[in-house]
């Protein structure tokens, strides 16, 4: 480590970083076998949980650009995952909504992802996880205050 360097064995920054990475991995292998990749699956679970949602509000959602989730949400409809319709009701986005066979799929998926999460948290009790959990939302909020 250079004088100005960070210490990548006690970097909270970089741990949680490793952590989302190895998360990453191993729900990109539970998914694979379905069919999907992390973003895929993402989509989906954000309809399930507020229909209607716009391209937009997808890619804030799944951390992608617009860009990406657009051509996402192209093969999805193609696919007959989601279905949006051919003209935007109100300015111009196009909310999706998931078909049956989104939900279908979806279920599978959310039971895959939920192994993985289960697996995660294993060595955990309950109190450690809710602290976990404080703690995590904690360092997402500092993060997106703004600075003046």
């Amino acid at each position: 480590m250079g004088q100005d360097g960070v210490d990548l064995g006690t970097s909270l920054g970089y741990l949680l970083k490793e952590a989302s990475s190895a998360l990453r991995a191993a729900m990109e292998e539970v998914l694979r076998p379905l069919g999907m990749s992390v973003t895929h699956y993402a989509c989906l679970e954000l309809l399930a949980q507020r229909p209607g949602l716009s391209n937009s509000e997808l890619a804030r959602g799944a951390f992608v650009t617009r860009q990406t989730m657009n051509v996402l949400l192209q093969s999805l409809e193609r696919d007959g995952y989601v279905t949006r319709p051919a003209e935007a009701p109100v300015g111009k986005a196009l909310p999706a909504r998931l078909t049956p066979l989104g939900r279908r799929s979806l279920a599978e998926a959310t039971a895959a992802v939920r192994s993985v999460e289960v697996r995660m948290l294993s060595g955990m009790t309950g109190a450690e996880r809710s602290e976990a959990s404080r703690l995590l939302r904690s360092m997402v909020r500092s993060l997106r205050e703004r600075r003046s």
